[in-house]
């Protein structure tokens, strides 16, 4: 069984954090260290370390989170003038915390390629 996270904490309320949005599959909140205007990060409620680890149960629970970020970009007011989602995997693609999460970026004009 994988080890819990800090996300942990944030979708069961234990920590604080400024949740936009939550429900019985998914939780977003702001970034506490924002890389654009509009930094919302959201994860699965269910603990999934890296998408590598994701499974087939896990395919509705994936498609959720998209729905979650075009709703919360919507929300935002970044739906129209267009916003970034980014998933990082492991340590050599980014990914510092091992809970699953997408990074909705938004509010400023985005460059390619990333990084």
């Amino acid at each position: 069984m994988s080890k819990e996270t800090i996300f942990s904490k944030i979708i069961r309320k234990e920590i604080p954090a400024d949740i936009v949005f939550q429900d019985e599959r998914a939780t977003a909140f702001r970034d506490i260290n924002p890389q654009a205007p509009t930094h919302v990060v959201i994860i699965p409620n269910k603990l999934i370390p890296t998408l590598n680890d994701a499974t087939p149960e896990d395919e509705a629970t994936l498609g959720h989170l998209l729905l979650v970020a075009a709703q919360v970009a919507k929300q935002e007011g970044v739906a129209e003038s267009g916003y970034r989602l980014v998933i990082n995997c492991n340590r050599h693609g980014g990914q510092d915390v091992f809970h699953l999460h997408m990074h909705l970026l938004g509010g400023r004009g985005m460059r390619w390629p990333p990084g």
